[in-house]
């Protein structure tokens, strides 16, 4: 038999397992062209839960009773498409399901001998991107300049930090716990951490780990930590927003201070960022970010939770904070 995770119930604040559905029928015979997949690695990102409400977003939500998409690395175990043969790996935006057939559109070989399979959804995939792109195209990082980061320990935050010391900038990032703190300097070559359940004040911590003010901030979580950045910024910062995972599940108008008057007294730039919009640049970024992996100037993390019916409670794990770096499930 063959599992499918459904949406069974858009979420009202946070998601609970209830919201899932798992469901049980056979495996699709494929036809000429088509190509039978099995899951392998299946990434679940904090950007899912919007696409849960039935609301305007850069991607349509998803439908109720019809099942969840991410990103899903799978073998390919049957094929009537020449493009592919059984044992190649690929990647690609896939069903939450065990089983599931395709026409091929939309998928990469992936190589296993090159680097691991689960770094395609990670470093290599679009984690991996968005940290590039974002930082790249709209940061700008020149050398001597300070990058902070918030939701340093995640996916995206691990790598941006590391892509900013690459570029000779000083790096201060952003996290919930003293063990992540300390895994961001360690592992990660931040030059700085703040945990932020401990600091009794924001706004002066990041002052006391910027003395030099805030040239560039990478925002995965948006909420009073991206407020309290706003009153460090330099004249001519760039704040690339990615994230606002502190307001997803909110059910209210969040309640943030007025970002027009820092952004004009310091002629700052901030700016939404989606990593599709920059869907032409992705091979030139991907071919750096392997020159740098194989350099051994990046590195990475990884929460691996074991089995399908796993899928769900790590989702709702992300909002909790119980992943260092990427969260996947590994089938």
């Amino acid at each position: 038999m063959n599992k499918t995770i459904l949406l069974d119930k858009r979420p009202i604040g946070k998601p609970q397992l209830s919201d899932f559905k798992f469901v049980s029928d056979g495996v699709d015979e494929i036809s000429t062209g088509e190509l039978l997949l099995k899951t392998s690695y299946v990434s679940v990102d904090p950007y899912l839960r919007g696409r849960m409400s039935d609301a305007k977003s850069y991607t349509p939500p998803f439908e109720l009773h019809k099942p969840i998409t991410s990103g899903i690395i799978a073998e390919v175990i049957d094929s009537k498409n020449p493009a592919f043969k059984k044992g190649d790996f690929v990647s690609g935006m896939l069903a939450w399901k065990e089983f599931q057939k395709s026409n091929g559109e939309g998928l990469l070989k992936v190589d296993a001998s090159r680097a691991p399979l689960s770094s395609y959804l990670g470093v290599l995939g679009m984690t991996g991107l968005t940290a590039y792109l974002g930082l790249t195209e709209i940061g700008k990082p020149k050398k001597g300049e300070t990058i902070v980061v918030s939701g340093a320990a995640g996916a995206v935050g691990s790598i941006v930090g590391q892509i900013g010391k690459i570029f000779g900038c000083r790096v201060v990032g952003i996290a919930g716990s003293d063990e992540k703190v300390a895994m961001l300097k360690s592992k990660f070559g931040y030059d700085e951490a703040i945990n932020y359940n401990t600091a009794k004040n924001m706004a002066s911590a990041i002052k006391e780990a910027a003395p030099n003010g805030v040239d560039v901030y990478f925002d995965n979580v948006g909420g009073p930590i991206s407020d309290a950045v706003l009153f460090n910024i330099n004249q001519f910062a760039r704040l690339i927003i990615c994230g606002a995972i502190s307001v997803y599940n909110s059910t209210e108008l969040p309640k943030s201070i007025s970002v027009q008057p820092f952004l004009i007294k310091n002629s700052a730039l901030m700016q939404g960022f989606i990593v599709f919009n920059y869907a032409e640049k992705y091979p030139e970024a991907i071919k750096q970010l392997s020159i740098w992996l194989a350099e051994g100037k990046l590195t990475y993390s990884e929460t691996i939770v074991e089995g399908f019916d796993a899928i769900p409670q790590a989702f709702l794990d992300l909002f909790e904070g119980k992943n260092s770096g990427k969260m996947l499930i590994k089938i």
